[in-house]
């Protein structure tokens, strides 16, 4: 596989490829089948090379699990995964993405998200089940501006 650009498809028929990525990268993967329409496989080539989510909230939206495949990391297929959600989002009116994590920060800093207060986002974002369930209190909150 050479690394082309990703494309992303709706992950409909991939769910318990989703569920076996996140669960693989140690991120929650319990609402995955609820939240279905919201998450994307990303090829390269016709090939999985990774998954993220995208929910959308009116002029916000929430980035969700942005995951690349093992073998497939360390060619900046992240970055190019990361794009092609943000264009996802934009395509459907999102300005602005919020996302929570754990052990990534230095990866969506160097993209453009900025670290914020847990409490800045809109009520919308905060009442997914990411930021009142699934996500550590802990967790880095970031926003980028699209």
């Amino acid at each position: 596989m050479d690394d082309g650009p990703v494309t992303l498809q709706p992950a409909d028929d991939s769910l318990p490829y989703v569920e076996a990525l996140l669960d693989g990268a140690g991120l929650p993967s319990r609402d995955v089948r609820e939240s279905s329409g919201w998450f994307y496989v990303g090829y390269v080539d016709g090939e999985r090379v990774g998954v993220g989510g995208i929910e959308p909230y009116g002029t916000d939206g929430l980035l969700r699990s942005v995951v690349v495949e093992p073998a497939a990391r360390g060619r900046g297929l992240g970055t190019a995964l990361c794009a092609a959600l943000e264009a996802e989002a934009r395509a459907v009116g999102v300005d602005t993405l919020y996302l929570l994590t754990t052990t990534a920060a230095p990866f969506f800093a160097a993209r453009g998200y900025d670290a914020i207060d847990r409490t800045e986002p809109p009520a919308a974002i905060q009442r997914t089940t990411e930021f009142d369930d699934l996500c550590p209190t802990t967790a880095t909150c970031m926003r980028k501006r699209l």
